[in-house]
């Protein structure tokens, strides 16, 4: 090897150390990563272009929402709204995708809030209707191989958000619903006679915002437009013989969007509202919300909550997918664990304590100082933890790129890139588009070193998620154009994750919860700022032992909260964050 570089020509010289060096920084990332990170890193279809969808006209962007995954023939399936297929995974981390155009309902949508069960038949999927549409309820026995009939080629029942759901005995039931002034609905069906409707269509839940704080509309639920909140998304779970039966609220477009859950004994109710709800929820972070989802369990028995994210940038319904571990307790009480909710968390091989799953690396990359090849631009938009802003090198042109001072050397452990789609030009979903780039690190912002060569990527990666084989000691971090998709380079965040060598955060002190005694769904918090830390996770719930909410509060000592239920006790506890870790808990404040 030796005698060849010493014998070989300028060229070829410089392409085997151009080799070498792909080789290297491919040796660097994990092939098979052991964690993931929301939001998912889907191959998400661009909002459709047609008459009925005004909205996206010169303003073309990614977009789906209403995921429903279900296990069928021990592998994962997962739909969503306007993706002209769906896609299927053996792990959960990778994807593949199934192209299949579904009938199209007179909204315009292919596909929209579908409802998806294993049943003993085969799978069943149906998108949502209204009455103006005549759908068909699909089957599949083999839904890997694409290969889909009809169990009903004209479904008797327009449903909105629907969702079916097989119970032990064989029966068949499907709920559904979607308004801000009609409830929640279900009725058992008929798999003998095509699943026709059978018995009477019962009511099952409406929203009550007056008690339940979470459920008012508006961001932060403060309804500033009298708009009432809507009801939708339902979803059913059986677990030691309850039903519960979820539901999304109170509006999609909002940081607040989440999932509640009322409980019975039986599958048309009555049902009873759970006293910790919403069971998935979460108001901040990089990015927001955990609303109208489904619940599913793994092939190692682990629960699941896959949900709704927003982005909101383009339009109020662009949206994105997130995966969060979940689970009834020992009093069958059920939760999802949204803390660190858009962080690195570590994927389960065999069943799991699911609030054990968080990886323990901080964000190392929050508003530090940033360099771009375009110095008019705002670089900083690449790292201030907001999904809602991006920065633009402004074309799309190899060679743009954008880079990060760590502010001292760390121990870099994960990388996700967020694309932004800035004057994108693509509707619906694209063949052989994807994402090409260069990740280069340095010590000391001169000398680079190739750490992931993408220029070759075949897949489209709109929030490209790196796993280190090894934590790599470094202080900077460049990310290089090679090819968009679509559109300008754009990046929502560049996000490093890691550990600054260092001592932990001290605990938080001067914890306070005051009730608002006029209106009990408020609470406001407070507390004294640690010095090293950049944020605090305040989790929550109805019991000590039972802190299942959470949020990150970034650069702040206090947070006013308006989505408590009103005649429910409270218990709350901080922990600072900090780039060396998180801090000792703080003592348990209770508000009644």
């Amino acid at each position: 090897m030796r005698w060849g570089l010493r014998c070989a020509g300028p060229g070829i010289l410089s392409a085997l150390i151009s080799l070498a060096a792909q080789v290297q920084a491919a040796s660097l990332v994990k092939e098979h990563p052991t964690t993931y990170c929301n939001p998912m890193n889907l191959d998400y279809a661009y909002a459709p272009n047609n008459t009925v969808h005004t909205y996206t006209k010169n303003n073309a962007h990614r977009s789906t929402a209403d995921p429903v995954c279900v296990m069928y023939k021990n592998k994962y399936f997962l739909f969503s709204t306007n993706q002209e297929g769906y896609w299927c995974s053996d792990d959960l981390l990778d994807w593949k995708f199934i192209p299949h155009n579904f009938k199209m309902n007179s909204s315009g949508d292919q596909v929209c809030a579908p409802a998806a069960w294993p049943t003993d038949r085969g799978l069943l999927f149906l998108p949502c209707f209204n009455d103006k549409d005549t759908m068909p309820l699909y089957q599949s026995t083999d839904p890997e191989s694409n290969k889909w009939t009809e169990a009903n080629s004209a479904f008797p029942i327009p449903t909105w958000d629907p969702t079916l759901f097989q119970d032990d005995d064989g029966k068949v039931y499907i709920y559904w619903g979607s308004s801000n002034t009609l409830p929640i609905y279900g009725i058992e069906l008929d798999p003998d006679n095509n699943y026709k409707p059978k018995g009477t269509r019962a009511e099952l839940l409406k929203l009550h915002p007056k008690e339940h704080g979470w459920e008012q509309f508006g961001e932060d639920n403060q309804n500033t437009t009298a708009v009432e909140p809507y009801v939708e998304g339902a979803w059913m779970n059986k677990h030691n013989g309850k039903y519960y039966l979820q539901y999304g609220a109170p509006g999609t477009e909002w940081n607040v969007y989440g999932d509640g859950v009322y409980v019975s004994d039986k599958p048309l109710g009555p049902f009873t509202y759970q006293q910790h709800n919403p069971f998935s929820w979460k108001p901040t972070g990089f990015i927001r919300g955990a609303g109208h989802g489904s619940t599913f369990v793994d092939r190692n028995d682990n629960t699941w909550h896959v949900a709704t994210m927003v982005v909101g940038i383009h339009h109020k319904f662009e949206r994105r997918l997130g995966l969060f571990p979940a689970g009834w307790d020992e009093d069958g009480l059920m939760f999802a664990d949204t803390a660190f909710g858009d962080y690195p968390h570590v994927m389960p091989l065999s069943k799991s304590d699911p609030h054990s799953e968080f990886s323990g690396w901080s964000l190392l990359s929050y508003h530090k100082n940033a360099q771009s090849s375009e110095p008019s631009s705002d670089a900083k938009l690449a790292f201030d933890e907001d999904v809602k802003t991006f920065w633009t090198a402004g074309n799309g042109k190899p060679g743009s790129f954008i880079s990060v001072d760590l502010g001292s050397p760390v121990d870099v452990k994960a990388i996700q890139i967020n694309y932004a789609d800035d004057k994108a030009d693509q509707y619906g979903k694209q063949k052989h588009a994807h994402h090409r780039y260069k990740i280069y690190e340095s010590a000391d912002g001169k000398q680079w070193n190739l750490l992931v060569d993408k220029s070759k990527n075949l897949q489209e990666v709109p929030h490209e998620y790196l796993e280190l084989k090894q934590p790599l000691r470094t202080q900077y971090i460049k990310l290089v154009n090679v090819e968009m998709p679509s559109g300008n380079f754009a990046i929502g965040d560049l996000r490093v994750f890691g550990n600054k060598p260092g001592a932990l955060p001290a605990a938080v002190s001067d914890f306070a919860a005051a009730r608002d005694c006029n209106d009990k769904r408020n609470v406001s918090l407070s507390w004294s700022n640690v010095p090293s830390a950049y944020a605090y996770n305040v989790s929550f719930g109805i019991a000590r032992d039972k802190l299942y909410s959470s949020f990150l509060v970034y650069d702040n000592n206090h947070y006013n909260l308006h989505s408590l239920n009103s005649e429910t006790p409270y218990y709350f506890q901080i922990q600072a964050v900090s780039e060396s870790g998180l801090s000792p808990l703080s003592a348990i404040k209770k508000v009644d």
